[in-house]
């Protein structure tokens, strides 16, 4: 493993007072559900300091021609199981990352026994011993047992174990539930299992959805390459990191959390054919694209571009003349010359109003967000000030807010 000590970020005279980054949001303006269609939804069209009202389907018509459209194919696993003690008391545990094995294709491939970092509902009834759900499989009677291998503060790993013959992303598929976002205060239903999926989702991983994609349409999406607009494709596997609230006052001391991303060759080679037209679908979309720059400069500087998870800070400290097209040749050249057909990090990233420098994403397709939350950080780097106004519009305007909301397209 390379020496990485260089990687230390400075985060000297760096404060944000969240309490800027506030607006009141009203129980009733939470979409509760999901649209009867996905590209109905409203889109709040953002050019250059000018706000417009259209429909999501309308996109293709606001967007410029030629975008490149990055879109996050990760795919929300079925991550919460409702386990019980032998004495009956519910005990909820919520996968967010594979431990042993430690990564997503392996973890969901194994059989018979696995390690997980849970958070954990109920964790007082859950001194010890195993909880477990009895279920029926192929005619046969299994059950699968999870016991706490190591406690932590607000994370555990667990251990499952089971007999069945099924991998444990299948078990997973077959006993748990849709992890619906906290703020909509209800339990997941069956419209869930679908409609917090992108249609274009692919591999499993997530805990959130990437949700400005949850508006687009396969039919949507024809139509949009057939005007000549190009798609390409990018793994971020969502944490439930997403939804932690900034709780101090100064935004700078919140930690990020980890989230673990791919890209292909393929799709640096298109972002690189589009430089200047690419149009990231979600924050997820973003962040992954703009960590790319920190491996390209480890690159550069003869470290292992994933020798560490991108840091919160990195990418303040790399000089603005590193431009989107060094990183993108950099990495290209890199990966060609060592043969490699993809690039597997992870990363912290913490995107704010503090100087950010945007070196890949042009313009961004993402729905309204929390009060004081990172998300609302990175909106604003993007925008400046002007994400008040964009946000008063929605407000007044009747625009749904959060997962299942409304969404906006920002452009320069």
């Amino acid at each position: 493993m390379a020496n990485c000590q260089w990687l230390i970020a400075k985060k000297m005279n760096r404060y944000i007072n969240i309490n800027d980054y506030d607006y009141p949001l009203p129980d009733e303006r939470i979409a509760k559900f999901p649209l009867a269609e996905r590209d109905s939804s409203k889109l709040l069209v953002y050019r250059g300091g000018e706000i417009a009202e259209r429909h999501f389907s309308d996109i293709g018509e606001e967007l410029p021609e030629g975008s490149l459209l990055v879109f996050n194919n990760t795919k929300v696993v079925r991550a919460r199981l409702v386990m019980h003690k032998p004495s009956g008391a519910r005990v909820e545990v919520f996968c967010l990352e594979p431990h042993a094995p430690a990564d997503y294709e392996h973890a969901f491939a194994v059989k018979g026994e696995c390690e997980w970092s849970c958070i954990v509902g109920n964790l007082k009834k859950w001194k010890e011993g195993a909880v477990e759900i009895p279920f029926e499989y192929e005619g046969a009677n299994y059950t699968l047992q999870a016991y706490i291998a190591e406690r932590g503060t607000r994370e555990h790993i667990v251990r499952f174990e089971w007999a069945a013959p099924m991998t444990f992303g299948e078990l997973l598929e077959y006993l748990g539930r849709i992890p619906i976002p906290p703020y909509l205060n209800r339990e997941s239903e069956e419209i869930d299992n679908t409609r917090y999926q992108t249609v274009y989702s692919r591999f499993e991983g997530s805990v959130a959805a990437p949700t400005a994609g949850l508006h687009f349409t396969e039919p949507l999406i024809e139509r949009m390459k057939a005007k000549g607009f190009d798609f390409a494709e990018v793994t971020l596997h969502v944490g439930a990191g997403t939804f932690l609230p900034v709780k101090d006052e100064d935004a700078t001391k919140h930690a990020m959390h980890t989230e673990h991303f791919d890209i292909t060759l393929a799709t640096l080679r298109k972002l690189r054919a589009n430089y200047g037209k690419i149009v990231a679908v979600g924050t997820t979309s973003v962040r992954t694209l703009e960590s790319l720059t920190a491996l390209a400069w480890r690159i550069k500087g003869g470290k292992a571009y994933d020798c560490a998870t991108v840091g919160q800070w990195e990418l303040y400290d790399i000089p603005a003349d590193f431009t989107g097209e060094k990183v993108l040749d950099i990495l290209i050249l890199y990966m060609e010359q060592n043969g490699l057909e993809r690039l597997r990090a992870a990363t912290e990233i913490m995107i704010t109003p503090l100087g950010y420098n945007y070196r890949i994403v042009r313009n961004i397709v993402t729905n309204f967000h929390q009060p004081k939350s990172t998300l609302l950080l990175l909106v604003s780097a993007y925008v400046g000030e002007d994400w008040h106004k964009i946000y008063d519009y929605a407000l007044s305007h009747d625009f749904r807010f959060l997962s299942y909301g409304d969404s906006s397209l920002l452009m320069r």
